[in-house]
């Protein structure tokens, strides 16, 4: 009788530990050296390489002594499996980060698709918002991401833009391919010029780039196209 009552005490004791291991991994992960738990949103000082320099300080900009990265997941985060990455790369009006429109414009839909995201920015506003401002601190950010989880070189990469940070995808996607990444997939709304072509041509990232898929919205970003958009790459990355 004795033996039978300590069965469910040893279960019981055997799954609070297991419990406490899921716990402690969870809230072991790091990125660019900064604690966080899944499901939650980490912000990063992350350094920037020699090329991250050289293209931060086009058009006459101070070079920030590192840039800032920002990463959201979801609340079963796991580094160990592969998951999808969307790069944001913000609209330039009111003077917005990278950041910004991750957290306002995509991170609700992007973490209930299954998306990890990430954001680079300065520490402070460029003086001259370029492209290469913006290429720079988002590959400073890719190498934090990369840095931080082994392996994470080989998930799958999307970049989105709304309206001026549409025009910016044309350049940052292009780039993001060049430096290695696997880009599947490119979210533009409410931009009114094309710059991937001249982006393309400029960087050259490759002919496995023209596999990425380019997804057009109207002048708005909103949830339902958002979801659409990114379901589809993950379609085509299959």
């Amino acid at each position: 009788m004795k033996r039978l009552l300590l069965v469910p005490l040893v279960v019981t004791f055997l799954k609070v530990i297991a419990t406490s291991g899921v716990d402690a991994a969870g809230a072991s992960l790091k990125f660019g050296g900064v604690s966080f738990s899944s499901g939650s949103t980490v912000q990063a000082n992350v350094p920037l390489s020699a090329q991250e320099k050289s293209l931060a300080g086009q058009g006459g900009n101070p070079v920030p002594p590192y840039a800032v990265a920002v990463l959201a997941t979801p609340a079963n985060f796991n580094p160990a499996k592969s998951w999808p990455v969307l790069v944001v790369c913000s609209t330039s009006d009111f003077k917005r980060q990278n950041r910004d429109d991750l957290r306002d414009f995509y991170k609700r839909t992007g973490l209930a698709e299954g998306w990890v995201l990430l954001a680079g920015d300065g520490p402070q506003h460029a003086r001259n918002d370029t492209a290469a401002w913006r290429g720079a601190m988002t590959l400073a950010a890719i190498s934090a991401l990369h840095h931080s989880f082994p392996g994470s070189e080989k998930w799958p990469v999307a970049c989105a833009g709304f309206s001026g940070g549409g025009k910016g995808v044309g350049y940052v996607a292009p780039l993001l391919a060049r430096n290695g990444c696997r880009v599947i997939g490119i979210y533009m709304t409410g931009a009114n010029e094309d710059h991937l072509s001249d982006g393309y041509a400029r960087i050259q990232p490759g002919a496995e780039f023209l596999n990425a898929a380019i997804y057009n919205g109207g002048h708005e970003v909103n949830d339902a196209q958002t979801s659409i958009a990114l379901g589809w790459f993950r379609e085509q990355a299959k």
